[in-house]
């Protein structure tokens, strides 16, 4: 295989994971016709606004830091490194990073294009 295509799909989390000290930072790293993937980074305090796709799968990978996951109904679960967050399309899903140190994960969606259900559950 030709380095050209390696590199459009072997990526590294140091490479993709960016941190905006006012907000949570999300960044695509692939998108293809069928799904995309992002890297959320967020300092202590940030969060990804809970929100819910109509038609979509989306798949969070935690794999630095612990947080707090907002699942709908005012629930909240603790998340940390290795838990896998998986939302069915219509379902709640956000978070807060409620650690002391910086937080990732990787998200897997699709199909794709999503749209963006805003919730305040």
């Amino acid at each position: 295989m030709s380095s050209t295509k390696m590199n459009e799909r072997l990526f590294n989390i140091n490479q993709v994971a960016q941190f905006d000290p006012e907000k949570g930072k999300k960044t695509i790293f692939y998108e293809t016709d069928k799904t995309a993937g992002a890297v959320w980074c967020l300092e202590p305090g940030q969060e990804i606004p809970k929100h819910a796709h109509s038609g979509a799968d989306d798949l969070w990978i935690c794999i630095q830091g612990t947080g707090t996951f907002y699942p709908g109904n005012h629930e909240e679960v603790e998340i940390t490194v290795g838990d896998l967050i998986f939302s069915r399309p219509g379902e709640q899903h956000g978070m807060k990073n409620t650690g002391d140190e910086r937080f990732i994960c990787v998200g897997v969606a699709g199909p794709i294009p999503m749209d963006y259900i805003e919730r305040f559950e």
